[in-house]
């Protein structure tokens, strides 16, 4: 069965961090993208970050330039999404999803996990 599954997430004060993890099981990870996606509250899905199989970075929302960044550990079968100076705003649902490359649509993406909750406050 191909799986996601996210973890690291948690309650944070503002202007703190956190590590997501996204581990991979049933497939091998470092042949796909893997994109990072959020869903706050009466809200839709977005993007954060996306990582290509090349290593590749793609960056779909301006509010996390510079705060947040995505990795991966192909030996660990692993993404990873580090979030620093977090903000209220960064409240959401996160998850993670692997596609065939890092495209605008959430449609192209698939394997969704579960999501884990980021709630930033103090």
């Amino acid at each position: 069965q191909l799986q996601l599954v996210e973890s690291g997430g948690g309650l944070v004060q503002p202007g703190g961090s956190l590590r997501l993890s996204c581990a991979a099981s049933g497939f091998t990870l470092d042949r796909y993208s893997i994109g990072w996606f959020r869903q706050a509250p009466g809200k839709e899905r977005e993007g954060v970050l996306c990582i290509s199989s090349s290593g590749g970075r793609r960056n779909y929302v301006d509010s996390v330039k510079g705060r947040f960044t995505i990795s991966r550990d192909n030996d660990k079968n692993t993404v990873y999404l580090q979030m620093n100076s977090l903000k209220p705003e960064d409240t959401a649902v996160y998850y993670c999803a692997k596609g065939y490359g890092c495209y605008d649509s959430l449609s192209y993406f698939g394997s969704w996990g579960q999501g884990t909750q980021v709630t930033v406050s103090s």
